[in-house]
């Protein structure tokens, strides 16, 4: 998970417990750390790739490399090509959407106000990952 904003990714990791999820839950506070994780590059040189994420969310915005990029690096990977990637973002705007689906985003989900309706989009999400 990759998101730079410290109260939501609080309130997803308590949605992820409260929903069940199975998996590690790794999170990146940007787009650049993202991709060193991702590519077990800078200071995660040397991470056991065998943990390889089985699902990947993105914020949009976020400082050094935003979103949309480290989607495009995903689909570019033959590593990440097929892993299944989503967009859980505030932004709402139309051309972000689009730049998600013509990048290959599964899917595009705004950021619910209540936990809640967080807990549902993340079940939502947990249905992408192979069991």
């Amino acid at each position: 998970m990759a998101d730079d904003n410290e109260d939501d990714v609080n309130l997803s990791l308590l949605a992820f417990t409260e929903i069940g999820f199975p998996h590690e839950v790794v999170v990146a506070r940007d787009g650049e750390q993202a991709l060193d994780y991702l590519f077990a590059k800078g200071p995660f040189t040397g991470r056991d790739r065998s943990r390889d994420p089985a699902l990947v969310v993105l914020d949009v915005r976020m400082p050094k490399v935003d979103g949309l990029q480290v989607l495009e690096a995903l689909r570019a990977s033959r590593d990440y090509g097929g892993t299944p990637a989503v967009m859980l973002t505030t932004s709402d705007e139309p051309r972000d959407k689009e730049a998600a689906s013509r990048l290959g985003a599964n899917l595009y989900l705004k950021k619910p106000l209540g936990f809640d309706e967080l807990c549902d989009l993340l079940r939502r999400i947990q249905a992408l990952v192979p069991a």
